[in-house]
């Protein structure tokens, strides 16, 4: 019987791969972004914007290597906030409520 299940498992994990390699792609892109000097970093944009989110919980960043933007993730009462800031400047440049 756990031979019949090896191969469902193993078929299950090699789907999944794809979308496994999707974060890694986009950390290794910001990375190297970071690395040629073109943006800025993650910790230096989460050290200006946290402070302005009084009273929200923070749930983390995304990058989008084609915008070259970080979207930080926050939640308060049940409503979820994006903070779409420019990673080159550390500018920010949308917020959605």
């Amino acid at each position: 019987m756990k031979w019949l299940l090896f191969p469902i498992s193993l078929a299950l994990v090699m789907s999944a791969a794809p979308a496994l390699g999707e974060p890694r792609s986009e950390q290794s892109q910001v990375r190297k972004e970071r690395k040629e000097g073109n943006v800025r970093p993650l910790r230096e944009i989460e050290r200006r914007v946290l402070p302005m989110m009084k009273g929200m919980q923070y749930l983390g960043p995304e990058y989008d290597p084609t915008a070259m933007a970080y979207r930080l993730k926050f939640i308060r009462a049940g409503k979820v906030m994006f903070v779409d800031v420019d990673a080159r400047t550390g500018r920010i440049i949308n917020q959605s409520r």
